[in-house]
């Protein structure tokens, strides 16, 4: 019998390096290191010392996952870029998966997870028993709340059998259960793309773009 899958998941799309190790449905590691920055030069350092303290390298990986947010758009791109970066050179399958699916994973259904997206709205997502609706920002009193038998996150108001967000060491465990699912389950694993539900804070340069020569 082949060895069971072993994967890498990350998330940095908070304020942490948040990362889980997995083979099959085992826990090898897990670790969180709080930061406000420097997650791009803290993550693949983090990431090669949970490795060798199991007596591993990179090339024992079944696969890589990570956290596409929503979330802080900088540490969203770290994530995506490295394990994007690392599929290639390793030739592996990548996963991204979401925050919501994250959150959502333990839940019964139909569920809601409601982050905090502050200026006075949310972002948010509701799972059904197959399919799941669109992720979405929205007012705190525009979600759509009737029926849910869960809901998870951050925002007051929520019905009955509301649960605070999972932690970062959970969220990353989460994401690589998830991938761990999707691989064992034959689903393909395009590309993680970064979700973004509002456009950067960032104002736009008022330099003009610089000439591209032929």
């Amino acid at each position: 019998m082949p060895p069971a899958p072993l994967i890498l998941a990350f998330d940095t799309a908070g304020p942490h390096c948040a990362a889980a190790l997995l083979r099959g449905a085992d826990l090898l590691d897990a670790r969180v290191e709080a930061m406000e920055r420097g997650q791009a030069e803290r993550l693949v350092d983090l990431l090669s010392e949970m490795l060798a303290e199991q007596g591993l390298g990179y090339a024992d990986l079944s696969a890589l996952a990570c956290g596409t947010g929503p979330g802080n758009f900088t540490g969203v791109r770290i994530a995506v870029s490295a394990a994007r970066g690392f599929a290639l050179a390793l030739n592996l399958p990548a996963h991204g998966v979401s925050r919501f699916e994250a959150e959502a994973l333990d839940l019964p259904r139909p569920c809601l997870v409601a982050l905090d997206a502050r200026r006075g709205e949310v972002y948010a997502q509701r799972f059904g028993e197959g399919a799941h609706g669109p992720a979405l920002l929205a007012s705190g009193d525009a979600l759509p709340l009737d029926g849910l038998a869960a809901s998870r996150g951050d925002i007051s108001g929520l019905p009955a059998g509301h649960l605070p967000p999972v932690t970062p060491e959970t969220l990353a465990r989460n994401i690589a259960r998830i991938a761990h699912a999707r691989l064992t389950g034959g689903e393909p694993a395009p590309p993680p793309a970064p979700l973004y539900l509002r456009a950067a804070d960032a104002a736009p340069s008022r330099h003009p773009a610089p000439v591209m020569l032929p």
